[in-house]
């Protein structure tokens, strides 16, 4: 994904893992394409219920979505509980609502509980309104979360003006489950704990060809190498090819764009996302945003699906960051970037 006019705020650690190559006619239980964090997750979690994995990528670990990302980590579904009950019936529409509300959960446990070496803050995420129309919808979001004990709250005018340092918004709603990492981080530390319990990782290894005779998967690469598997997990999401006939139809691959500005100075510190929530805004072509680690703003929407050509790319965005935070129009803009992902 690198390319000349993408270049990432998130840093893979010095600390990070160095992987076996891969041995050709290996065997194993689970065979993984996609050394993501979807991938990886599944790989620790397979390797401690006793299984041997290999995760083969066709890039390094963290090149795709996974660090990439503006490592927001919501709990919820874009469709709220009762839209879910509604359409899935009492039984499945409680297991989406149930499994959406444990989701931020799930992130910020394993960081505590694997000590996982990634910068993080858990102070929540603002769904900021800008229209009547938006308000109204938080306002019934908020009476269904808090209904099934979630802490969340509606904000008004001024409060989202002091929590977010931002101009243009008439309220909005607080989810406190929520919170940001850095994502690059996050996937390199899942691949370290994910090694240590078993798992195998392989970049540079692009499989190119799936076989399946007499019940075992023949997984094929670029680069020759050949493996068997009692069973193959794709966990490709956006970066889906034609490997398995059909399935790259499933999807509509989207490009998410985002910018960093230098780290702001004290006194714009101060007043920016003070408490480090993430914010998301209610138009239909959304923006988020939220602070580093090392104060930097940063701000992601929608780009152009072809590749970049130049840092005016990204202006839409600075146009957005703007009319957000006038008083930042002197502030640079130091990191410019994109990834991919999936509807």
């Amino acid at each position: 994904m690198a390319t000349a006019f993408s270049d990432p705020i998130w840093r893979k650690p010095q600390t990070a893992s160095t992987f076996q190559s891969l041995p050709n006619g290996e065997r194993v239980d689970l065979a993984i394409v996609g050394g993501g964090i979807m991938g990886l997750s599944t790989a620790l979690h397979a390797a401690r219920l006793g299984l041997s994995v290999q995760v083969l990528d066709a890039g390094e670990i963290g090149q795709g979505a996974s660090g990439l990302n503006g490592g927001q980590v919501i709990p919820g579904l874009k469709y709220d509980p009762e839209w879910l009950l509604e359409h899935f019936g009492p039984e499945h529409g409680e297991a989406l609502v149930n499994f959406a509300a444990s989701t931020a959960d799930a992130v910020f446990e394993l960081i505590r509980d694997e000590k996982l070496a990634v910068p993080f803050v858990r102070n929540g995420w603002i769904q900021a309104a800008h229209t009547e129309a938006a308000l109204k919808a938080a306002v019934n979001r908020d009476r269904q979360w808090r209904a099934r004990g979630a802490d969340v709250r509606l904000l008004d005018a001024a409060e989202i003006a002091a929590k977010t340092g931002a101009q243009g918004y008439l309220g909005g709603w607080l989810d406190r489950r929520a919170g940001v990492i850095d994502p690059l981080a996050y996937t390199w530390e899942l691949a370290r704990v994910a090694t240590a319990a078993g798992v195998r990782i392989a970049g540079h290894q692009k499989v190119v060809r799936l076989d399946k005779s007499d019940g075992v998967w023949r997984v094929s690469t670029e680069n020759g190498v050949q493996l068997q598997a009692k069973a193959v997990v794709l966990a490709t999401n956006a970066y889906t090819d034609g490997l398995i006939p059909g399935l790259a139809q499933t999807i509509v691959p989207l490009h998410s764009f985002q910018i960093a500005t230098a780290p702001l100075p004290p006194n714009l510190a101060a007043t920016i996302l003070p408490e480090g929530q993430a914010v998301s805004d209610s138009r239909r072509i959304l923006v988020y945003y939220r602070k580093s680690a090392d104060g930097r703003l940063v701000l992601g929407g929608r780009g152009r699906m072809a590749l970049p050509t130049s840092a005016g790319d990204w202006a839409h965005l600075e146009r957005a960051l703007r009319r957000l935070y006038p008083v930042l129009s002197g502030v640079d803009i130091e990191k410019r970037w994109f990834g991919r992902v999936a509807m």
